[in-house]
């Protein structure tokens, strides 16, 4: 390889000098503008000051008392651009009955961070440092430093108070921590306590000294309105997307963490302003004492008053650790709109729920209740559940309400869709359609009479279920047949009543399905047989398709329809 000449190798150094001093010029001048800017302010304190009869500070008679000083600041009275230090030591801070120095600062005029902000700092082998950020910007400020008491727990003495003009117009609000806070060893992913949010304001941090069996607590302010909400912890770490309820304007946020002391008790660790620019208002969403109890995380909703197109969805997850969270494998779902409701059933699977359910009664306001079941080791043929979380949605969707699919009938399952057509291809009359509906449950189902001896009930007992084991009671051939019926894009419906078949009624179910403009009955279950000596003899019959009414109810008291 040639040796380049001295004149090249002379090139090649000054092009690189030339680039590095085009960089260096350029960050130089960036430099110098942050550095004219902030000898402004220096120098206007300057002037303020010499404005300013500056008077040493005085110390209260209680600095005396635990033999305290204060190292800064030093006047009664100054200028300052942005933020002061506060630093002091205590001798006899052995006797104090805390380790903090409280530092209130207020400000003279109402900023949009508020007027006033507390700090708690440490006193650590008698000594403390707080650098403070006078939070509203531009203007005056008055700070108090107190010291604990000797004598008394959570009661504070007055070392020294002073005056403080700041020069600069940032106004930049620290996070400051409670002594819970700092014993929890909570940080929050912020820089600063006051903050712009639009609708949604998004809350992460972490507490150190807290295991996962504790919880977070949150309030969120806004003049007379409140709501709470308690959340999880996992591995330390939270995070919530907090929803700004009440419209345009300033939310105060409080973050708590439990009170070791005492049971099922949170204090304040510290506190966030949240200025809202959206005039939007969302209704909080209600949650019990089972929410906590049960270990329910609701991932969705957030929020109360959400629009929807006649679907929705929830989503959330179950703790392992809580009380009946392995068992836990459903949740169930009530919709009310005026006197109509539903019931719908939603599986978890991995600790997990996340599915959807229908608002089917038409346009309107619906009120919302997700439950998780009742854990019992009998088998029983009713299911108890509690309510955790309640909540609003203004659904724009058709009343589809005996079209859509429900629980226990999967309408909309290809099983079921395939079977329907099969049954009824080249059928082109309703009332025809449903007696292929009806002679194809009643004769392929068999009737359980292990299950109704037993009360062996089950949450997913359905349509599809029972579709696969040709067997069940009452409700299955109902849930079958009202499937099938649906499929084939005919309005029928679940009917809960009393059968009169031996000495005492006992609850029953059958369908209802609409045939040209009118409601058709039918009872798959007595069509398909009967019961002698404990044991179910298949004999189909067609006395229960479209039954006279006078003598259909000398058996069957109809209570009403369940959906």
């Amino acid at each position: 390889m040639p040796r380049k000449s001295p004149i090249t190798l002379l090139m090649i150094v000054l092009t690189s000098f030339l680039f590095l001093s085009a960089c260096s010029s350029e960050s130089g001048s960036e430099a110098k503008a942050e550095k004219k800017e902030e000898d402004k302010y220096e120098k206007l304190v300057k002037e303020k000051n010499k404005e300013l009869e500056l008077e040493p500070l005085e110390l209260t008679s209680y600095s005396e008392e635990v033999g305290a000083a204060l190292k800064n600041p030093e006047y009664k009275e100054f200028a300052a651009n942005g933020q002061v230090a506060v630093q002091g030591e205590v001798e006899k801070y052995s006797e104090l009955k805390s380790g903090y120095a409280w530092i209130k600062v207020r400000s003279k005029e109402d900023g949009p961070a508020g007027n006033d902000l507390e700090y708690y700092t440490p006193i650590k082998e008698g000594k403390f440092k707080q650098s403070i950020r006078l939070f509203n910007g531009e203007g005056e400020y008055k700070v108090t430093v107190q010291l604990p008491s000797t004598d008394s727990e959570n009661y504070y003495y007055d070392l020294a108070s002073f005056t403080v003009h700041n020069v600069n117009p940032n106004a930049e609000r620290d996070v400051t921590y409670t002594p819970f806070g700092q014993e929890a060893d909570l940080t929050l992913d912020l820089e600063s306590s006051y903050i712009n949010g639009n609708e949604v304001f998004h809350l992460k941090g972490e507490a150190g000294s807290l295991s996962d069996s504790d919880t977070i607590m949150l309030k969120l302010n806004k003049e007379s309105d409140m709501w709470k909400h308690v959340m999880p912890l996992k591995d330390g770490k939270f995070s919530y997307e907090v929803p700004l309820f009440y419209g345009k304007g300033l939310h105060e946020l409080e973050v708590l963490v439990p009170d070791k002391e005492r049971g099922n008790y949170y204090q304040t660790a510290t506190t966030i302003l949240i200025d809202n620019e959206s005039d939007r208002t969302m209704s909080p969403i209600e949650y019990s004492k089972t929410y906590e109890e049960r270990g329910v995380a609701l991932e969705y909703p957030r929020y109360g008053g959400e629009e929807s197109d006649g679907i929705f969805s929830v989503k959330g997850k179950i703790d392992p650790q809580a009380e009946f969270g392995p068992e836990t494998d459903h949740i169930y779902i009530t919709t009310k709109k005026g006197e109509d409701e539903a019931l719908d059933v939603i599986p978890v699977e991995d600790f997990t729920f996340d599915d959807s359910f229908y608002l089917r009664f038409g346009p309107g306001t619906y009120e919302v209740t997700l439950s998780v079941p009742e854990i019992k080791e009998e088998n029983s043929d009713y299911f108890r559940y509690y309510g955790f979380a309640k909540f609003e949605v203004e659904s724009t969707g058709e009343d589809k309400r005996d079209l859509l699919p429900s629980r226990g009938v999967q309408s909309d399952a290809p099983q079921i869709t395939e079977l329907a057509k099969e049954l009824t291809e080249g059928i082109s009359g309703e009332r025809e359609k449903a007696k292929a509906v009806y002679d194809y449950v009643a004769k392929t189902v068999s009737y359980d009479v292990n299950k109704l001896e037993t009360d062996d009930f089950r949450w997913d007992d359905s349509a599809l279920k029972t579709l696969d084991s040709k067997t069940g009671v009452c409700q299955d051939y109902s849930y079958l047949a009202i499937a099938l019926l649906r499929a084939s894009n005919m309005e029928a419906r679940f009917v809960e009543g009393n059968a009169f078949g031996g000495f005492w009624p006992q609850k029953h179910a059958w369908v209802e399905v609409k045939v040209d403009g009118g409601w058709l009955t039918m009872d798959p279950t007595w069509g398909a047989g009967y019961i002698k000596d404990d044991k179910f003899v298949a004999a189909f019959n067609e006395k229960y398709f479209d039954p006279n009414t006078a003598e259909f109810e000398k058996t069957h008291n109809r209570t009403g329809v369940s959906y």
